[in-house]
């Protein structure tokens, strides 16, 4: 051989190959250009490929085909890394007359619908290490379409396909792992290439998955698969793949729809997360689905432990996010039944954060406002809330306690609550002076606009009954407590005469209700005499509400 007409060619830096550059120039127009600019030089040549694809294996496939004129055994084994070998040679034309390489696979490529279902996998294993190169042929997409026809057709039919003809349309599926009592059962039939697909890389995944949702396969099915392949991929994943494989599943539940996902295993994904650098539109997504949902969350999914937890103990902050995404648009878009199952829940956690040391009064109120005030029914257990918080935050000023009690609606505290804060030494006196106000306005409703019912043996016996009775409770008593508990500065005493004002002026409504008691009676005897007990009761109509 003519020492001009050598080629050494470096593949990787795995392997040095010396080939006749005539020969390979013939079927390769990247080297015929090599070739052709070295003509007439008297020392050898030599080339370096640092990305060839395949590695020194695949070359040497090439160079088989070179040398033995432009024939090579296709198979689904070597498809994928001789299509892109082919093409990175650029060996789409032959000078010998035989069809060139690309050619070749392309036509092989048409044959994919007879591959069993195991040499499908191994030419998705192959182009997974070709990638992104491979996505530029046609050898990607259609084995991806020819597995996921595969997947659709034999979950649609009753059993798993037979394996007793491998060859007629290729549907051998590996159903000879799995024992015949499981493939009887439809979970079985539906998640039976659950374990096959675990092996791709989550770009394939990703393909594979936006591929079955446009066939409208089930939205559930491919959730299960998902979960299934992350929890079978993270035990021998790096850090970096398993941020690949979280960022992935996310992606592709969030584009399921977020009633297709269980909501625990949303907090599996969620646990695990937190520990790694994923990115933030992940994040972002993930705390959606988990908000979206939060009516269906329960106590233990939201004691998810702060990551700085120098500030606080629990991630309050996260779930803040989580009520934000809950009411969405506004929150007149979310049912009342769900929103107060949301407040029961947040009573809840509202308790068992209270405790914590490092939780600051504003980041207390902004769970307690979170939610609008008709979203419960009663106020006792933010009461409760509150009662812990400031019998562990000891330290806070008047002020500060005073900007917590802000989230209190004391018209909806019961009446055991309203006894229990008016003694209570923990609480700001201000709030205990609101607490009165908010029980006055109740007995000033009481009194303007009675309930016709409660009349029975006379216009105003059951009116004063009732004003009475929430007068002892609201006015007499109440009153008395605060006083002894206010101190002797000017602020505080002109509040007690303030107080002792209104219990003044809830003696003259007595007083007036009385004498309004007796002029009805004496009406009602001069105008029907002899049946003034039986008219007694359309008496009301008469009687001016106060």
């Amino acid at each position: 051989m003519d020492k001009y007409f050598e080629l050494q060619v470096d593949v990787n830096g795995e392997e040095i190959f010396i080939v006749d550059a005539r020969v390979v120039s013939s079927y390769s127009g990247r080297i015929k250009k090599l070739f052709v600019k070295s003509k007439g030089l008297s020392y050898q040549r030599k080339v370096i490929f640092h990305d060839f694809p395949g590695g020194a294996a695949n070359f040497e496939l090439i160079t088989r085909f070179c040398y033995n004129n432009g024939k090579v055994n296709i198979n689904p084994f070597n498809l994928s890394k001789l299509t892109c070998a082919a093409y990175f040679m650029e060996m789409n034309k032959s000078v010998t007359g035989a069809e060139n390489l690309c050619k070749q696979v392309e036509n092989s490529l048409e044959e994919i619908k007879y591959w069993t279902w195991s040499e499908l996998l191994v030419s998705l294993k192959q182009c997974q290490g070709l990638l992104p190169e491979i996505c530029s042929f046609g050898t990607l997409a259609k084995c991806l379409d020819c597995l996921v026809k595969r997947v659709t057709s034999s979950c649609e039919t009753s059993s798993c396909p037979s394996t007793s003809s491998p060859d007629s349309f290729g549907f051998r599926f590996s159903c000879d792992t799995r024992s015949t009592d499981g493939l009887k059962n439809k979970f079985s039939r539906d998640s039976w290439w659950f374990e096959d697909l675990v092996a791709l890389d989550t770009h394939l995944i990703e393909m594979i998955v936006k591929s079955l949702v446009s066939r409208n396969f089930d939205n559930g099915n491919i959730c299960r698969f998902l979960l299934f392949y992350q929890k079978s991929r993270f035990p021998s994943a790096s850090v970096d793949d398993k941020i690949k494989i979280i960022e992935m599943v996310v992606e592709m539940l969030y584009s399921l729809g977020t009633q297709s996902v269980p909501y625990k295993s949303l907090f599996g994904i969620l646990r695990v997360s937190v520990k790694m650098d994923v990115s933030q539109c992940c994040r972002n997504k993930l705390e959606s689905m988990i908000g979206s949902r939060l009516d269906e969350a329960t106590l233990d999914n939201l004691l998810l432990r702060s990551p700085f937890q120098r500030n606080h103990l629990y991630d309050v902050n996260l779930v803040l996010k989580f009520l934000k995404y809950f009411l969405g648009k506004g929150v007149c878009c979310v049912p009342l039944s769900r929103l107060k199952k949301v407040a029961s829940l947040m009573d809840l956690y509202l308790l068992e954060v209270a405790p914590d040391p490092y939780l600051k009064p504003l980041k207390f109120l902004a769970l307690i406002n979170a939610l609008p005030d008709y979203a419960r029914d009663s106020c006792d257990e933010i009461y409760h809330a509150l009662n812990l918080y400031f019998e562990v935050h000891s330290g806070l000023s008047e002020e500060q306690k005073m900007e917590v009690c802000f989230g209190l609606n004391y018209e909806k505290l019961s009446s055991e609550a309203f006894n229990h804060l008016s003694q209570n030494t923990k609480f700001p006196s201000k709030s205990a002076i609101h607490a009165l106000f908010s029980q006055q306005c109740k007995l000033k409703g009481l009194l303007q606009d009675p309930s016709p019912a409660t009349f029975t043996d006379s216009p105003c016996t059951s009116f004063e009954t009732s004003r009475k009775g929430v007068k002892d409770e609201c006015a007499d008593q109440q009153i008395v407590l605060y006083a002894k508990k206010l101190d002797s500065s000017d602020e505080n005493k002109k509040i007690k005469a303030h107080l002792q004002g209104m219990h003044w002026r809830v003696m003259e409504l007595e007083k007036d209700c009385r004498n309004m008691q007796i002029q009805m009676e004496q009406m009602v005897k001069s105008r029907f005499p002899s049946h003034a007990k039986a008219k007694a009761k359309s008496a009301p109509k008469l009687c001016p509400y106060y």
